[in-house]
């Protein structure tokens, strides 16, 4: 079985495409699923072919454990076929090594990076240490601020470390002027899509040349894996592909298989979390405890229209602010949620909660967002799962009673 993107009905949509992509007969036999391949060793027929294996790099072809099986294969060709205008996927141990691994492909010492500045914290990390340690600088920018991102362009700008919505704080950017400046400039744009994903955001489209997620979050979905994949046009292809292989990145075929499951349902998923997401975020933007809802798909929030013009979908991770609650109250808050776990990531089945003050991330864009109250600055990301949203609200109603109460 193979999947083209149109046949006698038409384009498929996603969620069909999610369902066949990367389900080739020669992988998967007489079974659904393609079957966990646990190798290190690949055999040949005889020398001859032995001699083979180095010349033809590609997925598909046995070779050794590290260059993959049919269970990675399967999953690169899955992603690859629902992210439009790539050419090829690579995997990575983690979404962190797979920002450090397009980074590490894209740069070399004496280059600058232009990361914004309301970036992962691990990636904000990774430019001041990592990179830095390489000889590369990390400039930080405000993507909401034109002018200024494009002022800050040199001959040795190489390339651009772009996400949106913002992490924690939600701004949503006009990422493809943004894409389309640096190509202007000369410089690669990369996108962090774990937010969206190509569900919602057809980033190589809207004109990135890299575009990558951490699949930990929505592609694996029950909260029990970690891994990260980059997709590119087919020259960057080829230079992620190499460097990956130069440093040994490999994906297990136990989570490489837990990763296709998971894809497999990733359209219903997100568009109930999405929904939930939507109902809870209406809910608290009536409360008299929010100063303001974080929450691009919500009408009249900010970075909404941005979003309504060039995203597809959302997903069911956003943020509120408190208005005049100080952090010991908004502890209490978290604390008192009993649906909601308390931890990092998200993307997964469950609904979780963090507290969060984006001030202690930052370089150059203000906090709180829109000029806010210097009191409303503690804030708290909620990761909608799969539970009835009308539970969920009800349990953030009794935090906030017992918040008040305290």
């Amino acid at each position: 079985m193979t999947l083209s993107d149109t046949d006698g009905l038409g384009r498929k949509a996603a969620a069909t495409k999610l369902v066949g992509a990367g389900r080739r007969q020669e992988w998967t036999g007489p079974v659904v699923n393609p079957p966990v391949w646990r190798a290190s060793t690949h055999l040949y027929e005889n020398t001859a072919r032995l001699a083979e294996g180095p010349r033809r790099n590609e997925d598909g072809r046995f070779f050794y454990g590290r260059r993959g099986a049919p269970t990675q294969w399967a999953l690169c060709e899955a992603l690859t076929q629902i992210e439009p205008g790539a050419a090829g996927t690579v995997l990575y141990p983690s979404g962190v090594a797979a920002i450090a691994g397009v980074l590490l492909t894209l740069l070399r010492p004496g280059d600058v990076l232009l990361m914004t500045d309301n970036a992962y914290d691990p990636s904000r990390t990774m430019g001041k240490g990592l990179l830095k340690d390489f000889g590369i600088e990390t400039r930080f920018f405000d993507p909401l601020d034109l002018p200024a991102y494009e002022a800050l362009f040199c001959e040795k700008t190489r390339a651009v470390l772009l996400e949106a919505p913002g992490s924690l704080s939600m701004e949503v950017c006009d990422l493809p002027a943004l894409a389309r400046i640096a190509r202007e400039k000369g410089a690669l744009s990369v996108l962090d899509n774990t937010w969206a994903g190509p569900l919602g955001f057809a980033a190589l489209e809207k004109g990135f040349d890299v575009t990558l997620m951490a699949l930990t979050k929505h592609v694996g979905g029950h909260s029990d894996l970690m891994m990260g994949s980059a997709s590119a046009g087919e020259e960057l292809y080829a230079r992620l592909r190499q460097r990956a292989q130069q440093l040994g990145t490999v994906v297990s075929p136990d989570d490489a298989a837990l990763a296709l499951r998971g894809l497999r349902t990733l359209d219903v998923r997100l568009r109930q979390e999405t929904a939930s997401a939507l109902k809870i975020a209406q809910w608290l933007s009536g409360r008299a405890e929010v100063a303001q809802v974080l929450c691009p798909m919500l009408p009249g929030a900010p970075g909404h229209e941005l979003w309504k013009r060039d995203f597809t979908g959302g997903c069911g991770l956003f943020s509120f602010v408190f208005r005049d609650v100080h952090a010991a109250g908004r502890n209490r808050f978290v604390d008192a949620l009993e649906l909601f776990g308390i931890g990092y990531s998200w993307g997964g089945f469950e609904s979780l909660a963090l507290p969060i003050e984006p001030a202690n991330y930052r370089s150059c864009m203000a906090w709180p967002p829109g000029g806010g109250a210097p009191a409303d600055r503690f804030g708290v990301r909620l990761s909608i799962g799969l539970e009835d949203p009308d539970d969920l609200i009800a349990d953030i109603e009794q935090a906030l009673g017992r918040m008040a109460a305290s």
